[in-house]
C-alpha cells in the first residue's frame, strides 16, 4: 500500500533513519519501503542516490525487480535493527566486528570510484561516484549509511524514543545528552499532556 506521508528523518543519522522507515504512527504501523516504489521514494527523500540515477534505475528495472530489492532492504533493515538494539547504550568493541559480517559483505559489492569534477561551476573538486549497474545497487548507499552509524556514532548515546508505543531510534547529539523523544512536537508533547492529566486527576481526588 502506498504511503502518502513523508518519511521520518529525525535520528540525526541516516542509518538510523533507515531503521525508522518502519514506524508506528497514530494511524497504525507504516512501512515506507513496503515495495519497490516505496524504496525509491524513501531513497529520494533521503537524498542517498542522485536523482538522475534513481530515475534511470527505476525506469529500466524489470517488472518485480524493485520489489525484490525492497524485500532485501527490509531484511537488511531488520538485521541492522537487531545489531543496534543489542548494542545501543554501551560502547562498541573490536569483538563486534564479526557481528558486522553481513554489512561488510554488502559494502564489498560497491563499485565506487573517485573523479575530479567542477564544484560550484568553477572550482575543481574530488568527488566519489558510483556505477549503478542494477537495482540491487540501491542497497549500497544504505549500507554505507549504516556503516557510518557503526563507526561514527557513540553507541552509548543511541537511544529509543521514550514515547508510549513509539518505535523510533535516534542518536542523541544534544550537548547535555538528555534527549528523550523522537520529536518534542510529537512524543514530547504527548508525554507532557499525559503527565498534566495525571497530575490534574490526582489533585481532584
Amino acid at each position: 500500500m502506498p504511503v502518502n506521508m513523508p518519511a521520518y528523518f529525525i535520528a540525526d543519522a541516516l542509518g538510523l533513519d533507515f531503521l525508522n522507515a518502519i514506524a508506528t504512527t497514530t494511524d497504525g504501523p507504516v512501512d515506507w519501503i513496503g515495495d519497490g516504489k516505496g524504496l525509491v521514494d524513501w531513497l529520494r527523500q533521503a537524498a542517498l542516490v542522485p536523482e538522475p540515477e534513481l530515475d534511470a534505475i527505476a525506469g529500466r528495472a524489470m517488472p518485480g525487480e524493485l520489489d525484490r530489492v525492497a524485500d532485501q532492504a527490509r531484511d537488511l533493515r531488520e538485521w541492522f535493527r537487531g545489531f543496534v538494539t543489542s548494542h545501543m547504550g554501551k560502547p562498541l568493541t573490536a569483538g563486534m566486528l564479526q557481528d558486522l559480517a553481513p554489512l561488510n559483505r554488502l559494502l564489498e559489492r560497491d563499485e565506487a570510484f573517485s573523479r575530479i569534477t567542477l564544484h560550484d561551476g568553477n572550482h575543481l573538486a574530488l568527488e566519489t561516484a558510483r556505477r549503478w549497474r542494477s537495482p540491487e545497487g540501491l542497497l549500497l548507499p544504505i549500507g554505507e549509511a549504516m556503516a557510518r552509524v557503526v563507526v561514527e556514532e557513540d553507541f552509548t548515546q543511541v537511544k529509543a524514543c521514550q514515547g508510549s508505543g513509539c518505535t523510533l531510534l535516534f542518536a542523541d547529539h544534544t550537548r547535555s545528552r538528555s534527549r528523550r523523544w523522537c520529536s518534542m512536537s510529537v512524543c514530547g508533547n504527548r508525554s507532557k499532556v499525559s503527565s498534566h492529566r495525571s497530575r490534574r486527576k490526582a489533585a481532584e481526588v
